[in-house]
């Protein structure tokens, strides 16, 4: 009889294993679970050397999982002052104002999470915090992550003096004389202020991001999806791991951006299956829309303002040729997809590829509007949902007075992240936050999913209620199906013997309480590989 490094005891245990869906004991053995059941199953695991962790009344699930985040990338995307929800203009140019007034020589003001909602009926522009900064250099990004705003001397320092083309649909956006606005749409013309901007020590980006993935395994997260392998993610995560241990698993997809050459095909191709004890890149990202809130986005028809109604790939049928690539190598893929247009685009590439997309798993990421017909095709083609209901219930409203909601209009904004339809129709929904874009606290993610509007606020009307997850759809959301949207259920997501020992031990039963007691209740401990990491 194999004897387990450490057995494991709780009042319920929610395995998410229809075999044995719920147990009070569980054997861990090099990192695996090795028996699952009563005090008495494993009992005979049981030691001289075997670890005994007995958590009383709690409740232990499966590790939970984060499916997309950007814990490096968003290092960047998350510096400086946090914007997010704050408002009216006047009070964020006070905000703004204060800063400038205390940077010193080279200083820039830096700051995430602006809500687009501030500039409905004025238009987005950066000269509206040329009187509160002055000559220091502004960077605001936008809580969507996919544009920003920047004042006249950010423009001036990086040279940006009138319109530019680039390889995608990225703008510089300008007046009728072509002078820049301020307001810039998608990377590659973010890029061109980034690359200005004063930058990060190694030292301290490793040091935020040890904070960040030590803030997640608090809450319960015990591995993520990063969508993307920025600059120095491995360099980052290894230097992690040689001074101590990540306290999370990370499973980095690097991008692959519009326009992409053969050769950056291939280097990507030839990352996968590289990474350290904790950490591995598998997968690759690719983005075929921006964002529904400037104007991005790919929609059937242009929104509201003639808008949203292209895709960021300037010729879409590379894309195509792009995702072939992988698909045909039997390397997962993630799409970025949230116009109705982009989600149908990327469907029909998936099918052109025939058979050959059941060698690996393919998923398409936030889908914030589709009708009817796609829903139904998700399950026919065996294409997993990877979803973020929080943006609706944080960035939308359910009066549709919001910026997201009006460019849509009625009709298209009723039909956004229709979690619970895709789950009734058999398709395979996993949940994540976006970090940076959105908190990543799992258990208000879970909460928001079950209620449609934020945990939070309860006098806030829920949005599209109809779309609302039950407690069990939320949790398998993060473990089970998470695992099964990045090709993993052999190894994770639920607890069954065979599988990864990664645990999320809460204070209370997450299927039993309500979505405001979840939000609060404790996270007792979490287990990576059968490691507790708190």
């Amino acid at each position: 009889m194999t004897v387990a490094d450490t057995i494991v005891l709780a009042r319920r245990i929610h395995t998410l294993d229809p075999d044995t869906p719920t147990a009070t004991a569980l054997a861990i053995k090099d990192g695996l679970i090795a028996a699952v059941g009563s005090p008495a199953d494993v009992e005979p695991f049981r030691g001289t050397g075997t670890v005994i962790c007995d958590y009383g009344d709690a409740t232990i699930v499966p590790g939970l999982n984060d499916s997309h985040t950007h814990v490096v990338f968003g290092l960047d995307l998350a510096r400086g002052l946090q914007l997010t929800d704050l408002g009216p203009l006047a009070e964020v140019q006070g905000i703004i104002g204060d800063a400038a007034a205390v940077a010193g020589p080279g200083e820039w003001v830096i700051g995430w999470g602006l809500d687009p909602n501030l500039f409905t009926g004025i238009g987005f522009s950066g000269r509206l915090f040329d009187q509160a900064t002055g000559s220091v250099p502004m960077f605001l990004r936008m809580r969507d992550g996919h544009s920003a705003i920047v004042n006249s001397a950010a423009l001036a320092t990086a040279g940006i003096t009138g319109p530019v083309d680039f390889p995608d649909e990225s703008l510089i956006d300008v007046d009728d004389d072509d002078t820049p606005t301020g307001y810039l749409v998608e990377f590659s013309a973010m890029d061109l202020v980034t690359k200005v901007l004063p930058q990060e020590s190694f030292e301290i980006r490793a040091e935020r991001l040890g904070e960040l993935l030590n803030g997640m395994a608090a809450v319960g997260i015990t591995s993520t999806h990063v969508m993307d392998y920025a600059e120095g993610s491995g360099e980052l995560a290894s230097h992690l791991e040689a001074t101590g241990e990540l306290p999370i698993r990370l499973r980095f997809s690097p991008m692959v951006n519009a326009g992409a050459s053969l050769h950056e095909l291939q280097e990507a191709a030839a990352l996968q299956g590289t990474g350290g004890r904790r950490w591995r890149v598998e997968g690759v990202k690719f983005f075929i829309d921006g964002t529904i809130d400037n104007g991005s986005a790919w929609l059937e028809q242009p929104d509201a303002y003639g808008e949203n109604h292209e895709s960021v790939w300037t010729d879409p049928e590379d894309f195509q040729k792009a995702l072939r690539f992988f698909v045909e190598r039997g390397i997962p893929t993630a799409t970025h997809a949230i116009g109705d247009q982009g989600v149908r685009y990327v469907l029909e590439g998936l099918e052109a590829a025939g058979d050959a997309r059941y060698l690996a798993a393919h998923r398409i990421e936030h889908i914030e509007t589709i009708p009817d017909d796609l829903v139904a095709r998700f399950a026919e083609l065996s294409v997993a949902a990877s979803m973020q209901p929080v943006h609706g219930t944080h960035h939308t409203r359910a009066d549709r007075t919001d910026n997201w909601s009006v460019r849509l209009g009625g009709e298209r904004s009723a039909r956004g992240w229709r979690c619970r339809d895709l789950r009734e129709a058999g398709v395979t929904v996993a949940l994540g936050s976006d970090w940076p874009i959105t908190p990543y606290d799992p258990r208000a993610m879970m909460a928001d999913s079950i209620l449609r509007r934020p945990v939070e606020r309860p006098d806030v009307e829920p949005v599209q209620p109809e779309q609302a997850l039950t407690a069990l759809m939320a949790l398998e959301g993060y473990t089970s199906h998470a695992a099964a949207a990045a090709g993993l259920a052999a190894e994770m997501g639920t607890i069954s013997v065979g599988k990864l020992a990664d645990l999320t031990v809460f204070e209370q039963d997450p299927l039993l309480v309500t979505p405001e007691e979840l939000a609060r209740t404790s996270v007792v401990a979490t287990f990576v590989e059968g490691v507790p990491s708190r």
